[in-house]
């Protein structure tokens, strides 16, 4: 073979990747790791305590603490959990993040009706930040069927009961039961439950130690949808 054949096979092999090629790489790279991190942010919390909510933070900053206990489901009367489903959303049992009904009657009626689901609010508390933006209703739609279908309907109930805002600077039951009653979640009795969920859509403006007539009158109503669940088979999926 002479010289020149040579250098024309040598020029045919075959070159190394340019680096033109390598953005694509880390492209492909990155976004299998942002997936991964999603995946991760969103699964833990189905078996460990999620950190302290954005507003949670925010109100520690503006208030110099806050009042915050975390307390297993085990450790939650019964009745507790009930009344909050009864209060939030009675079909928590039956739908897979989003009660369609409740959304349509919603639209017919305007903006002054609700419906965002315990699963919806949960998403918000622990993921995102308050207002009703696009970006985050948008964030809340997509993120809310995941944690359906990685956590169980107990654990989005005992989640939502440990991060849900009480009174100003007080999250979750376990420091909801002491600042109101001076008991431990476990002892709350069904009049307490009810007035604990009652206030939940306006925790800063209403008191479940000292409930005003609309409270009351809201109170009784959860007393009753929370025994009305407990009878029809609608708290099967929480052990209510």
């Amino acid at each position: 073979m002479t010289p020149r054949m040579t250098e024309r096979r040598a020029r045919k092999t075959p070159q190394p990747a340019t680096p033109i090629r390598r953005p694509g790489r880390w492209l492909r790279r990155g976004t299998l790791t942002l997936a991964a991190l999603v995946l991760a942010a969103i699964a833990l919390p189905a078996w460990v305590a999620p950190p302290a909510t954005p507003l949670m933070r925010s109100e520690a900053r503006r208030l110099g603490g806050i009042e915050r206990e975390w307390v297993p489901m085990d450790r939650i009367a019964p009745v507790m959990a009930r009344s909050a489903v009864a209060a939030e959303d009675a079909n928590f049992c039956r739908h897979w993040g989003f009660d369609m009904a409740q959304i349509r009657a919603a639209l017919a009626e305007g903006a002054n009706r609700g419906a965002s689901t315990i699963s919806q609010q949960t998403v918000k508390n622990v993921y995102l930040w308050n207002g009703r933006s696009w970006p985050r209703k948008a964030l809340e739609a997509a993120i809310t069927p995941a944690v359906e279908l990685i956590w169980t309907k107990r654990r989005i109930l005992e989640v939502y009961l440990n991060v849900a805002e009480f009174d100003e600077g007080v999250f979750g039951i376990g420091a909801a039961a002491r600042h109101y009653f001076g008991v431990t979640p476990d002892a709350l009795n069904a009049v307490q439950a009810a007035r604990l969920a009652a206030i939940l859509p306006d925790p800063k403006g209403r008191s479940a130690a000292d409930p005003g007539p609309a409270t009351r009158r809201r109170a009784e109503s959860i007393r009753d949808g929370a025994a009305t669940i407990a009878r029809d088979g609608r708290a099967a999926c929480f052990g209510g």
